[in-house]
């Protein structure tokens, strides 16, 4: 397992002093594990969940998605590759936690634009993406639902977490 570069956002804009500044970064890194015959190796590359700028005092949650995308080597076959992402700093599933200094910022991530199904590995009432790969069609791609619940109190800053993608074939 040999993780890649997390991918990393810079915010393009500077927020006006009310409001708190989050570059919310999901560093993803990637990595690989063999276990069919007929799949030989798969990168994985993603983009970060953004969020932009969270405003405290806004009643609504703070939405934002990320895209992972997997490439494998196909002999033959109709093959599952599943995709599991880490907890990142918090250690669990139930509310991921970004960072800035020592102020934290609830988060999660999800495998459904309703926000209902948490992405994870499997366990803490997680569950993971399977997707299947053929000679003539080994990539695909996953959307990363990323949710910050409303009025938290967090200082300014730039807040960050790190997951790691692990994809199993």
């Amino acid at each position: 397992m040999s993780p890649l570069a997390p991918v990393r956002l810079s915010p393009t804009k500077r927020p006006s002093p009310r409001l708190t500044l989050l570059c919310g970064l999901l560093a993803l890194l990637a990595s690989g594990w063999a276990h069919a015959q007929n799949v030989t190796a798969c990168t994985v590359a993603a983009s970060g969940v953004a969020f932009g700028i969270y405003n405290p005092t806004v009643s609504t949650a703070t939405r934002s998605s990320g895209t992972i995308l997997v490439s494998c080597t196909v002999s033959s076959g109709h093959n599952p590759v599943t995709v599991a992402l880490s907890t990142g700093a918090s250690g669990n599933f139930a509310s991921r936690t970004m960072t800035s200094g020592t102020d934290t910022l609830s988060y999660n991530l999800y495998l459904d634009a309703a926000y209902t199904q948490v992405w994870g590995d499997g366990t803490g009432g997680s569950l993971t993406d399977t997707q299947y790969v053929t000679h003539g069609h080994p990539a695909f791609s996953a959307t990363v639902y990323g949710s910050i619940p409303a009025l938290q109190s967090p200082g300014a800053g730039v807040f960050t977490d790190t997951i790691i993608v692990t994809a199993s074939f």
